[in-house]
């Protein structure tokens, strides 16, 4: 398999994971409720793309600046902190419940800005960073976006169709389950580097 299908294919496995259950996941299923699909994932990929672009330019950057073994002890320790903050769960709070739900401007820009502000400092635009350090740009930006974009789309379809969350339990501990076997994963490997 080369670079560029590893990238993608990593990057798109753990930004689906993280997105279950996330708060923006939340906010798409929101917004589903009020929107037609499409303009919601047309916003959520605008979003989405920008937020990964920024997110990728700054994991390539500390990828060249740092030495691989210590990237990877950085990889582990960040997995490892997703799993716990996945288990931990995240829930929309009634103030960005609200928003969703007045927005009265186009249901794309709406959906765009939302999602833009959400993303910020979130688990997935972090793990994004993380997987950007190892992996190529390309790749990683590629995969991580239409990873969480696949995730969103499946709220959407079960906000319009069931007008229901996910099972968030499960989801949380099987998406925390997945964080801590990477993390775990990247800190074997960390320390026989730095052995």
């Amino acid at each position: 398999m080369d670079a560029l299908t590893t990238s993608f294919l990593i990057s798109f496995g753990v930004i689906f994971v993280a997105e279950l259950g996330d708060k923006s996941q939340l906010m798409a299923l929101t917004f589903a409720t009020r929107y037609r699909a499409m303009p919601v994932l047309i916003g959520i990929t605008v979003a989405t793309a920008v937020v990964h672009a920024v997110s990728v330019g700054l994991g390539f950057g500390l990828g060249a600046a740092l030495p691989t073994e210590w990237i990877t002890l950085i990889a582990a320790i960040a997995f490892l902190g997703f799993a716990g903050w996945t288990l931990r769960g995240d829930v929309l709070t009634e103030n960005e419940r609200q928003k969703a739900q007045r927005a009265k401007r186009s249901a794309i820009i709406a959906v765009t800005i939302a999602f833009f502000l959400a993303e910020l400092g979130d688990k997935t635009m972090l793990a994004t960073i993380t997987l950007a350090t190892q992996h190529g740009w390309f790749g990683t930006w590629l995969g991580s976006t239409v990873g969480m974009v696949v995730a969103d789309a499946i709220a959407i379809v079960i906000g319009q169709q069931l007008g229901k969350r996910l099972p968030e339990k499960a989801v949380r501990y099987g998406a925390s389950a997945l964080f801590a076997i990477f993390g775990v994963w990247l800190l074997v490997e960390a320390i026989t580097q730095l052995v």
